[in-house]
């Protein structure tokens, strides 16, 4: 049997998207890889639809520097409201527990040290953890107890951005795996008052910020103004064509290459016989007083253009994936 043709074309890079609030994080994905048309599609850390901000949408060869991305810092501004504690620790869901008291911003401030550095944090029973191959979310919508461990996260800092009106708006920079919903309930709990989560934004997926982003919304204006100037007489297959070639010369100037979510790792320039050894998969020795320090992950370039990630040991570059350009 043949090998089946693969839909959509070879377009790769990194689409930063700036999430609106409604849309899950796999609709997002998905509404970016039809536009694009693109053949494979993945993003780099799920955002709530609850929540807006930073969603890195990786395209083609992009897609295998995903997990470097996922490890990356990144920093939320959110807003809590005091006095209640619900089950989703977010605005949709029932509430569980209710408090007159609201602190005062001193208190919330004699707290915020127990939340930095390495904690332990239990996350939200409405989650996307599995247990036993189920999400947890889909558990506890069930009526089922989800009871998940505690787990190690990093948070780097978190600091207050206002205080008014029983509410806290904070920006925290944290690691990969920490669940803002859950920094909420904690901190509610501790000061005995409750709190949940009303506004969640990102601003940061290390490292793409908001600089980079763009809105669903400026991607479809520019679809649109560009198949509206396309003519539209002819045959329609023609005309279904141009208004494709139109959109893509519209979408494409606006991704990142895949090399940009490498930034930060190693970074090795190869020349043209070192390059094709690496294409290939062979390790290529490096020499000189210059040559980089042993380092588990990094990358090598040609011409600007990222053809690997892989570790540096024993004087090599040892190629983990190749990336095709």
């Amino acid at each position: 049997m043949g090998r089946r043709k693969k839909k959509g074309r070879p377009v790769s890079g990194w689409l930063v998207l700036d999430k609106p609030l409604g849309m899950g994080s796999t609709d997002a994905v998905s509404k970016i890889k039809w536009l694009f048309k693109a053949e494979k599609a993945g993003h780099a850390g799920t955002l709530d639809p609850l929540a807006s901000g930073i969603l890195p949408i990786a395209l083609g060869e992009a897609t295998k520097t995903v997990p470097y991305v996922m490890d990356g810092a990144k920093v939320y501004r959110f807003t809590v409201a005091w006095g209640s504690e619900t089950a989703t620790d977010d605005a949709e869901g029932e509430v569980l527990k209710t408090s007159e008291d609201r602190p005062a911003r001193d208190a919330i401030e004699a707290i915020l040290g127990d939340y930095t550095g390495t904690i332990q944090q239990k996350p939200p029973a409405y989650s996307a953890i599995k247990i036993a191959g189920e999400r947890a979310y889909d558990l506890a919508r069930e009526g089922e107890a989800v009871d998940i461990p505690a787990r190690e996260v990093e948070i780097e800092s978190l600091e207050i951005v206002s205080h008014e009106d029983g509410r806290t708006a904070f920006e925290v920079d944290c690691g990969k795996g920490t669940y803002v919903r859950a920094l909420a309930r904690d901190m509610g709990r501790d000061l005995g008052c409750y709190g949940h989560v009303v506004e969640l934004r990102r601003t940061v997926v290390e490292p793409f910020d908001e600089e980079d982003a763009v809105s669903l919304e400026e991607l479809e204006k520019a679809v649109a103004e560009a198949e509206a100037a396309v003519a539209s007489e002819g045959e329609e297959d023609e005309i279904v064509e141009e208004r494709l070639k139109a959109r893509f010369a519209a979408l494409d100037p606006v991704l990142l290459d895949t090399g940009e979510a490498m930034d930060g790792y190693p970074q090795v320039v190869m020349s043209g016989d070192q390059a094709n050894r690496i294409r290939l998969g062979n390790p290529v020795i490096l020499r000189g007083r210059d040559a980089p320090l042993p380092a588990e992950d990094a990358c090598a370039f040609e011409h600007g253009r990222l053809i690997a990630i892989g570790e540096i040991a024993g004087g090599e570059f040892r190629p983990r994936r190749v990336i095709k350009t």
